[in-house]
């Protein structure tokens, strides 16, 4: 199979879909690895570290989605990568699409196979291919909502607990709600917002799912925070980006055995032997696949199996 790796586009992504070491698995295993030009340079990994485990390596993301029969990414596909998606090829990376619309559409007309990391689960019932980026994310939020603290970014100037009469814990909000492939559910409203101190701060870890506060909006790491009713949000959606590395090699250590599965034995063989993998199938060949994400936008469901 001709794998394809596009370099990320979205603000302040420097994660990549394959480490030099899944390149060096896939190439094993009789694959071809066409890998974008400094696509893994946010995690130290040149051209040539590429070269060295057996990828060949293209100038341009249009050769990698012309060539790749499945293309392995980190963040859900901007616009402009969508546009380049053809019927029947392979997507698999993070998707998040019961409250992005606008993704959900071009990928249901682009026609592609579409796995998403986020909903395939495990025997326990949990998401391992989420799970390691949540950890990450989980550990980020303190440090953000400290950082949004300082007054240049719209806070009181002060760490947690030391605001005289404040208890610790009443100045950062961190929201991490999560229900397997759709919306969040707005568990705060504007009006518990607005009843929040002045220069408080929320942190919306669950931004990439349309976030738990009903005053959230998703930013980026080079505008990450904004405000309501004087209280800072922080609602970066894509928070692992910032430290690309760790967060890579957590990644690939839960995706490759699936790449490999799908790569080895074509898309349906391996979501048919592995229910579990199969959870992963959010949109295939023009159908919602998905059920969480069919309730939250209104396509008619397909089961995965019968795709």
């Amino acid at each position: 199979m001709f794998i394809g790796v596009p370099k990320e586009i979205k603000n302040h992504e420097y994660r990549v879909g394959l480490t030099p070491e899944s390149v060096a698995e896939l190439v094993a295993n009789g694959h071809n690895v066409i890998v974008e030009t400094n696509a893994g340079a946010g995690i130290g990994s040149d051209d040539d570290a590429n070269r060295a485990a057996g990828a060949e390596i293209a100038e341009t993301a249009a050769e990698i989605f012309a060539n790749g029969e499945m293309v392995v990414k980190v963040i859900e596909p901007q616009a402009v990568e969508r546009a380049m998606l053809r019927e029947g090829q392979i997507l698999y990376t993070y998707l998040h699409l019961a409250p992005d619309p606008e993704q959900t559409e071009d990928l249901v007309k682009s026609g592609a196979v579409c796995i998403a990391y986020e909903t395939v689960t495990d025997e326990n019932g949990g998401l391992p291919l989420l799970k390691p980026m949540s950890r990450v994310a989980g550990r980020m939020s303190i440090h953000a909502g400290a950082g949004a603290l300082e007054k240049a970014k719209g806070g009181r100037g002060v760490l947690l607990g030391g605001v005289p009469g404040v208890k610790p814990g009443k100045v950062v909000v961190i929201g991490a709600v999560l229900i397997p492939g759709a919306a969040a559910p707005k568990l705060v409203t504007r009006e518990l917002i607005s009843k929040m101190k002045p220069g408080a701060v929320v942190v919306d870890v669950a931004i990439d799912q349309g976030g738990c506060f009903e005053t959230s909006q998703a930013t980026t790491h080079a505008d990450p925070t904004y405000v309501v009713d004087d209280v800072v949000h922080y609602c970066v959606a894509n928070m692992p980006g910032a430290v690309a590395r760790t967060s890579t090699y957590a990644l690939n250590n839960v995706t490759l055995p699936h790449a490999l599965a799908i790569a080895n034995n074509g898309w349906k063989q391996a979501l048919a032997d592995n229910r579990h993998l199969m959870a992963g199938l959010n949109v295939a060949h023009g159908k919602v696949t998905y059920k969480a994400v069919v309730d939250d936008l209104g396509y008619e469901f397909v089961a995965p199996e019968l795709c």
